[in-house]
């Protein structure tokens, strides 16, 4: 295909795709979807060869929180039966940690759920960052505590943080139907707030929200002019107890498609799978390792994910190895920059001459929890409708609810069971 060359091409020097090209690739159809993937893995290998980088989250404190998100188990109004539990002491944290340490990953992720955090919040979560820093050497410790205040960025960087996550989760023409208790433009703050400090910022989307393929471009082209270092993709998990609970529209045909769209849009950054690839990638999930180069290890915020082991076992038996603490993730070109945003003179998500890449929330460090990501769908559920502008993608053909695929995390952070790690 004429359309899969020129984005290789493009791909390979950083040069950004029109619009129209990148939602071409997602009106492929399934007889092409291979040579889209073998397409975008070529991208995806040039920059990051076959390496995958694993990460992993620790819900600081789980539910409870005043935030209206539709996509989030943790949002004010929820029945679904999650965990709730307050701050986690930091030696708590610590520990937790340190399982997902121990099963290869490189970045912790460190997220509580709320609007945005105090100053005190900011003094508890820079003890946790100091705790986990002093013993594991080498570790990346990523924060993700929603909308920031003035000078709290840099009180992280001053901790030890190394990245921030603030996801815009979907175009700003929809977000007032997902979300009403903030603003799409705060999230951008939130953003510039992390570059600014010198943090590296870390920002996604969630798919499968009711959003058309215009959104998805959207948000993804708009993550590439805020040129985030890290661009996790979530899928939704249609939690029951939330608005979007009957929001299963996903294939993992869709998915794949998606993944494939944000490797072309941003080439050069890391592109993370997060949450809801064990529901909707399903046995389709080593396909999309050519496709990201980042996952989550084991369980997510507020449900739990595929076994740590099997993700391990997933990686090599696709020809994957798991990248080390001691290799560098980003292309040189990124990494000389600083590694905040590892952007070169201003160009965004791996572009050259300025563009830019991100969104999501349920502030998840990439995977929302309770929440999730990817794909296609109908309009949102009464509760928070999509604005009547928007077009709503129709329904996945023969994609059935999944929910035995749903599992609420009862390990882990806040129990007194083992973390699957």
């Amino acid at each position: 295909m004429n359309l899969l060359n020129t984005l290789v091409d493009k791909g390979l020097r950083r040069e950004s795709p029109t619009r129209e090209e990148a939602l071409a690739v997602l009106a492929t159809s399934d007889d092409d979807l291979l040579d889209v993937v073998a397409a975008a893995g070529k991208v995806r290998r040039h920059w990051f060869g076959r390496r995958v980088k694993l990460n992993y989250l620790v819900n600081l404190k789980s539910g409870l929180c005043p935030e209206d998100c539709s996509y989030c188990s943790q949002r004010l109004g929820s029945k679904a039966d999650i965990l709730k539990y307050t701050w986690l002491k930091p030696d708590q944290a610590s520990e937790a940690a340190a399982a997902g340490l121990a099963g290869g990953a490189k970045r912790v992720c460190l997220v509580a759920s709320g609007r945005g955090p105090t100053d005190r919040d900011v003094d508890r979560v820079s003890d946790t960052i100091k705790a986990i820093k002093e013993q594991n050497e080498g570790v990346e410790v990523c924060a993700c505590l929603g909308l920031l205040s003035d000078g709290q960025a840099e009180r992280l960087r001053e901790a030890g943080a190394d990245a921030y996550n603030h996801n815009l989760n979907t175009s700003e023409a929809t977000y007032g139907g997902i979300t009403t208790t903030h603003t799409y433009a705060d999230r951008v703050d939130t953003v510039h707030k992390a570059h600014a400090a010198g943090l590296s910022a870390c920002s996604g989307l969630i798919a499968g929200m009711g959003e058309s393929d215009e959104d998805l471009v959207d948000v993804v082209f708009s993550l590439r002019e805020l040129d985030p270092d890290s661009v996790p993709v979530n899928f939704l998990i249609p939690f029951e107890g939330t608005p979007l609970a009957k929001e299963w529209n996903l294939t993992p045909q869709r998915c794949l498609r998606i993944l494939a769209m944000v490797r072309f849009v941003c080439p050069d950054v890391e592109v993370r799978i997060a949450g809801g690839r064990e529901v909707h990638l399903r046995t389709m999930q080593p396909l999309a390792l050519h496709l990201a180069n980042s996952i989550f290890l084991g369980d997510y915020l507020t449900s739990e994910g595929q076994a740590g082991k099997a993700d391990l076992e997933m990686i090599a038996d696709a020809g994957f190895e798991v990248e080390g603490a001691d290799q560098v993730t980003l292309p040189e070109h990124r990494a000389a920059a600083g590694g905040a945003c590892g952007s070169h003179d201003g160009a965004g998500c791996g572009s050259h001459e300025g563009s830019g890449c991100g969104s999501h929330e349920e502030p998840g460090c990439g995977s929302h929890q309770g929440g999730g990501v990817c794909g296609s769908a109908e309009a949102p559920a009464a509760e928070a409708p999509a604005p009547e502008s928007a077009p709503v993608a129709a329904p996945a053909a023969g994609n059935e609810p999944r929910t035995d695929l749903v599992a609420v995390r009862r390990r882990g952070a806040g129990t007194d069971l083992a973390p699957n790690a």
